[in-house]
């Protein structure tokens, strides 16, 4: 159970829990088989934290678990589940104590032209990229608030902050969903000491391939051209961010610029855009 009674809270001189040290933190990360899921359950031990490790691959999960060692536990599960997320909401309960910190951390990618992708591959990424964060929310959300700590990362992305990614419109969609649904959570939870991030990773090398589905005709975007990262450099971001309470987490320094010239004049951003270009460089 966990051995830190005052839980792993920072407070300011106001008495509101504004970060959580990672060091003695219970941790759940969905989607943490592989990727940045994967990293970021290993900064996080690294760290001090016990682990959750979730994913609908229990071969994954378990391989995850295993390169940290006593510090995490493995749980199969589906985030379309409820009874899954409690299942590891139960798991770290019953191994190491509350949690205090929940990634949200799953995506699927359907790709094609807009007349290409089907209503249920819509409906399945509406399941997947978004209202697992609803469930995640009913599951988790209660206890962090009870307890006036704690935080939550939403993984979205660039394509949910900027207007591209128009040949893959299902994720395009729900990320910008993600954005605004994390925004509001921000509003709401801080006030009572529940920390909220929004993870917004640009080019990563992970196996997200994997979870694409293609439809009709293969395209070729047109979008800003970010840096590739490692799952490893995004992991230390993330970390970073509930250690110190930041709520936008970028992989790429000129995602702000490439904002401020979308907000300045939409029209002629967008114009640029068809041209596969974004803010003046």
């Amino acid at each position: 159970m966990c051995d830190n009674p005052d839980g792993p809270g920072v407070a300011d001189g106001g008495g509101t829990i504004v970060a959580v040290r990672l060091d003695g933190a219970v941790v759940v990360i969905t989607g943490a088989g592989s990727g940045v899921g994967r990293s970021t359950a290993q900064e996080c031990a690294r760290r001090g934290a016990r682990v959750v490790v979730f994913d609908r691959d229990g071969d994954r999960a378990a391989a995850t678990a295993a390169t940290i060692g006593d510090a995490a536990v493995a749980v199969t599960g589906d985030v379309t589940s409820t009874a899954d997320l409690e299942a590891a909401r139960d798991a770290a309960l019953t191994r190491f104590g509350p949690v205090d910190v929940v990634m949200n951390n799953v995506a699927v990618l359907d790709v094609g032209r807009v007349e290409d992708i089907p209503l249920e591959a819509w409906q399945r990424a509406i399941e997947i990229n978004l209202l697992s964060i609803v469930r995640s929310n009913l599951v988790f959300l209660p206890d962090l608030l009870a307890r006036g700590s704690g935080h939550v990362v939403n993984t979205a992305s660039t394509a949910g902050l900027l207007p591209y990614g128009q040949d893959r419109l299902p994720y395009t969609t729900t990320k910008h969903a993600v954005v605004g649904l994390t925004e509001a959570l921000f509003l709401q939870l801080r006030p009572q000491g529940v920390g909220v991030s929004l993870f917004c990773p640009a080019g990563m090398r992970t196996n997200i391939v994997e979870q694409m589905t293609f439809h009709g005709e293969r395209t070729t975007p047109k979008g800003p051209a970010f840096a590739i990262v490692e799952p490893e450099f995004a992991a230390g971001l993330v970390c970073d961010a509930i250690e110190t309470d930041r709520f936008l987490v970028l992989t790429d320094d000129s995602v702000p610029a490439e904002m401020r010239a979308l907000a300045d004049d939409p029209d002629a951003y967008l114009r640029r855009s068809l041209d596969g270009t974004g803010a003046d460089r």
